[in-house]
């Protein structure tokens, strides 16, 4: 099996998160899926974007949930890449649309650790089937009763735990709650078992965030299921060259 190239928060490295702009430019340097964040606005929308608030990537202040999605589109996002003068963060359909005519996977990553956002889960299926990409999506989230929720609610959807921390038998778990992938940070890779055991019983591993060419190479070599980063184009030589 070949490792996926998946790009974090689109090609982020060379272009604002989570935007339209950064989504294009991981499809141009060829990657096999994104990695996307979703929050509800005051309004109920589905706005892609990583934290709660919008200091750090927009040129304003406050908490995504207390704006309606209108109101969050009258912000740039343009923080980390200002010659992108127009870049603005996107509603969750508007990226599915640009994303359905390719190939690649999405990997939707529900943010509910922190702000609960009642009915997200279904929402957010929702939107999926109603733009037709059930086959191509991945559900993922640090707050594992959402990844419940989407089973409950959709048991053929595909999800994976995001974790960060240190587990005791992480496989057994995932598979209790009926999560299809683990979604470890990088750290946990210094472990040569996790990758031996996930290879044994056949689940899949998504890493995040692989930005280092090495790193990227040892893990290509591994055939982990796909490397999160943030620079797709880095990541795609690499695994071609592995192949």
């Amino acid at each position: 099996m070949k490792t996926k190239v998946w790009a974090h928060r689109g090609a982020s490295a060379y272009a604002p998160e989570n935007t339209l702009e950064a989504f294009k430019l991981a499809i141009e340097q060829h990657a096999d899926g994104v990695e996307l964040d979703v929050q509800l606005t005051k309004d109920g929308r589905l706005a892609v974007i990583h934290d709660e608030t919008i200091d750090r990537t927009c040129n304003g202040t406050g908490y995504v949930k207390n704006f309606t999605m209108a109101e969050l589109k009258q912000f740039t996002c343009n923080k980390t890449h200002p010659e992108y003068s127009s870049a603005v963060i996107p509603e969750l359909k508007d990226v599915l649309k640009l994303l359905k005519p390719t190939n690649l996977t999405v990997n939707i990553e529900l943010k509910t650790g922190i702000y609960r956002y009642k009915g997200i889960e279904e929402k957010v299926l929702r939107m999926v089937e109603k733009i037709g990409m059930e086959d191509r999506v991945i559900y993922s989230s640090f707050h594992h009763p959402s990844i419940v929720k989407i089973n409950k609610i959709n048991p053929e959807a595909k999800t994976g735990i995001l974790f960060s921390d240190g587990w005791i038998d992480v496989i057994y778990y995932a598979r209790l709650i009926g999560a299809d992938a683990l979604h470890p940070s990088l750290n946990h890779m210094r472990s040569k078992k996790l990758i031996k055991e996930c290879r044994k019983k056949k689940i899949p591993l998504h890493v995040w965030t692989v930005d280092d060419a090495d790193v990227m190479k040892y893990l290509a070599e591994q055939r982990i299921g796909a490397i999160i980063t943030n620079y797709p184009d880095i990541a795609r030589k690499v695994v071609v060259d592995n192949e």
